[in-house]
């Protein structure tokens, strides 16, 4: 599980059945001060979250095809809780 930001939306003319009534959204990871960050990813949304929403990520395959309760789905990458807020306490 991750922390990210939703940054994007993606639109595509042809969708696999698994992601009918879904929306895939682009989400960039979020990192403590002072560690490097990592790519933006493609994450399918579960929550109806919403470009500039922190949201909660299962990136693993099997446990996001549990969430979606669909053994065969092509996902590896879900968006399963929108962050109401977080606070992060001083490392010092």
């Amino acid at each position: 599980m991750i922390i990210g930001k939703v940054t994007g939306t993606v639109v595509t003319t042809l969708g696999h059945p698994a992601f009918k009534r879904r929306r895939l959204l682009v989400v960039q990871p979020l990192t403590l001060p002072g560690e490097q960050p990592s790519g933006d990813f493609i994450a399918l949304d579960n929550t109806h979250a919403g470009v500039g929403d922190t949201v909660l990520v299962n990136r693993e395959g099997n446990g996001a095809r549990q969430v979606l309760q669909d053994p065969d789905a092509p996902v590896v990458s879900v968006i399963v809780g929108i962050v109401d807020s977080l606070t992060i306490p001083s490392l010092e």
